[in-house]
C-alpha cells in the first residue's frame, strides 16, 4: 500500500489522448490513502452551451475556455490537498500550458508524470477504444508537440512497452522523488 515515501501530494499525470492517462491515474488513486482522481476534463464538459473546443489552430475562446479549465484544476486540487487528500490531477496539459498549470498549483509537493508511449502504440490504443478521441487532431501532431513543446518537467515515461500496473508501480517508486517540482 502506501509508504513513508508516499507522503500526500498533488500528482498532475498528463500525456496526449491514448496515452493511458485516465487507467493510469484511477489505478494510482486506488493505491494511495484519502486520495482522489481528479478528471480534468470534466471542467470542459460542463460547461452546456458556449464550449470552444481546442483545435490544432485554436480560437481565442478556446484557449481562454482551455486556461479557465487549467485554473479549476488548481484550485480543487488545491482544496482537496488542503483537507488532506493526495489528489491524482490528471489532463492533457501540453506545451507552455504545462508550465502554466504547475505555476497556478500552490500546494507541494507537487508531482508531475508524463505518461509519453510511442506515436504507434498511441495509434494501436485508439484503434481498439470505443471513443475516438482525434477529432481535427492527428496523433503525430499531438506527440510531436508533446515531444518538441512540452517543457521537460517533472517524470517522463515511455509507457508504450508496460501493462497500467506495472506503470503505476514506476510511479509509486519514482515520482517522489524523480517527478517532484520545486516551489
Amino acid at each position: 500500500m502506501v509508504t513513508a515515501t508516499h507522503e500526500q501530494a498533488i500528482i498532475l499525470i498528463t500525456g496526449i489522448q491514448a496515452a493511458g492517462k485516465s487507467t493510469v491515474a484511477q489505478l494510482l488513486a486506488e493505491r494511495l490513502r484519502n486520495s482522489v482522481h481528479l478528471r480534468g476534463d470534466v471542467f470542459r464538459r460542463m460547461v452546456v452551451n458556449g464550449r470552444a473546443e481546442m483545435t490544432p489552430d485554436p480560437s481565442p475562446d478556446a484557449l481562454r475556455q482551455l486556461r479557465l479549465r487549467h485554473r479549476l484544476t488548481a484550485t480543487v486540487a488545491g482544496e482537496y490537498f488542503r483537507s488532506g487528500f493526495t489528489v491524482v490531477a490528471q489532463d492533457v496539459v501540453l506545451g507552455p500550458h504545462l508550465g502554466e498549470l504547475i505555476g497556478a498549483i500552490h500546494w507541494r509537493p507537487l508531482l508531475v508524470v508524463v505518461l509519453a508511449p510511442r506515436a504507434e502504440v498511441i495509434v494501436a490504443r485508439e484503434a481498439a477504444r470505443a471513443k475516438d478521441a482525434y477529432d481535427e487532431w492527428t496523433v503525430a501532431a499531438l506527440d510531436q508537440g508533446l515531444r518538441t513543446e512540452t517543457p521537460r518537467l517533472g517524470l517522463w515515461l515511455d509507457t508504450s512497452d508496460q501493462t497500467p500496473e506495472e506503470t503505476v508501480e514506476e510511479i509509486l517508486t519514482r515520482a517522489w522523488s524523480e517527478g517532484a517540482i520545486g516551489g
